[in-house]
Parts: C-alpha cells; structure tokens; sequence
C-alpha cells in the first residue's frame, strides 16, 4: 500500500481504478478528509487531501497525527507527500521541484509527537526522510526530464501568514532552500510511525526575500500550472514502486532504542 498525502488538485480519478472512499477514525480523530483507495497498474494506493477535500484547514489546524495513524492503520509503509514551497534561492525558480532532506522546523504550536502521554520516547530524525525512496522519486522525476533540485533543507512555519522580508532574510541566513508550513509535524510523525517517508515540493514563490510580496492568489496559480507534471510524476512513481526489504534505510526501525 502507497501513501499519498497531497492537495485535491493532484487527485486524478480517471488515472485510477476500483476507487473507493474509506471513513476512518483513529486514536486522536478522523484524518482531514475521507481517504481514497485506489489501484494504479496493480499497485494499492490511499490518497489523502492534507487539507481536507474543501481545503478547509489551514496548515496550523491540521490534524496531522490522525492523518498519518490512519494511513498505517490501513497498511501504509511507504508515503510521497507533495506540497507547495516558496523559494529561499535564486536559482529555485517558479515550477521547478525539490526533494526535501532536512528541515528546520519553526513551528509553535502543533502536537509532533505520539507520545505525549505515558512514556518518553526520543526519535533520532538525523535523516528525517526515507533516502532510499528520495533517491527513488529523484530517478522518476528526472526521467520525466523535470528541473528537480536534490537535498533541499526545508524551513518549516507555522503560518498561515507568509514570513516577514526580516524573517525571509533570517531563513536564508540559515541555508534554508524552501520554505513552508506543512513540513512538520508531518514529518517527525511519520518518522515515529516507522513509515518510510518522502517530500517533494514544488515551488510556487520566493517568499519575499526579493521584494516581492507572496499572495496566495499567485501560489495557487503556480501550483495549477504545475498540477499537470504533478500527477505525471505521482504516476511515474507509483507505476515503478517496489517495496524494497533492502532498502539500507531504517526507517522500518526508528523507534528501536528511542525509548527510556
């Protein structure tokens, strides 16, 4: 089983065979929207719409633990998550892609963890996305021959305000590559779930480190552009997926000697 985790806009239903829509509860409440089960050239997939199906929640209201608890809990291991990112470098331009590899989180006030309740447990995130299957979906992106940038540093906020020009700058200071507000928790949960867990975004703006203030008009015009090589690439990925025993990572294994 895939997971998808992405806007509805990605979501094609003529791509995708034996679709049903699953209602799942969890431990901590219903996910953002009913998750799709599908099948795309035999392969089992459950899409997810972050942000509900009407895009109802913003990045901080997200309920980010119930949405990676019901993609393990119907037998996810592996997610592609696909999100829009302003740019903190010149040469990330407009359209183009990145695979994240490290983030700084910024974030205030969302609950990032599983356990918070009756024990301590201390996830290394070193490497806080699966390597094996980053490389994987690089490979696929770049066979489509897309301008894709590798090991982007991703500075997550808490939003839904976009960052101040002192702000942008003070990110930029930091090497941050992209910048965005849906990174995390997403992904220190994921990596709690022991799931293998891969970013790749699509930049839409460059904050407003150039002067250029960001509107959201002009992210979703962008992000439409590109919805298109958007699903191309989702289906480049899932046709070509393997679940690799081997994989090297261990992602599988995260919470060995993370407890106290």
């Amino acid at each position: 089983m895939i997971g998808i985790i992405g806007g509805t806009g990605i979501y094609d239903p003529n791509a995708f065979t034996n679709i049903i829509e699953k209602e799942v509860e969890t431990v901590y409440g219903k996910p953002s929207a009913p998750i799709k089960m599908a099948e795309l050239d035999g392969k089992k997939i459950a899409f997810l719409a972050r942000h509900g199906n009407s895009h109802e929640f913003p990045p901080s209201k997200v309920n980010y633990r119930a949405n990676i608890q019901a993609l393990k809990n119907l037998g996810v291991k592996t997610i592609f998550a696909f999100s829009a990112v302003g740019s903190l470098k010149e040469e990330l331009k407009r359209g183009h892609f990145a695979v994240v590899r490290q983030y700084i989180d910024f974030t205030k006030s969302r609950k990032r963890t599983f356990f918070d309740k009756d024990n301590a447990v201390h996830v290394s995130m070193a490497e806080p996305y699966c390597p094996f299957y980053s490389e994987f979906a690089l490979e696929k992106a770049k066979e489509l021959g897309y301008e894709i940038y590798d090991n982007a540093v991703y500075i997550c906020i808490e939003g839904p305000q976009f960052s101040t020009k002192a702000e942008s700058n003070f990110y930029r200071m930091l090497k941050g590559d992209v910048i965005g507000m849906t990174g995390c928790p997403e992904t220190q949960l994921a990596r709690e779930a022991e799931l293998h867990y891969v970013s790749i975004v699509t930049i839409t703006d460059y904050d407003c480190w150039k002067g250029e203030a960001v509107t959201a008009e002009e992210v979703e015009r962008i992000m439409k552009e590109n919805n298109e090589k958007v699903k191309r690439l989702m289906k480049n990925i899932i046709k070509d997926y393997k679940e690799d025993k081997d994989a090297g990572c261990n992602c599988e294994k995260a919470l060995e000697g993370a407890g106290l």
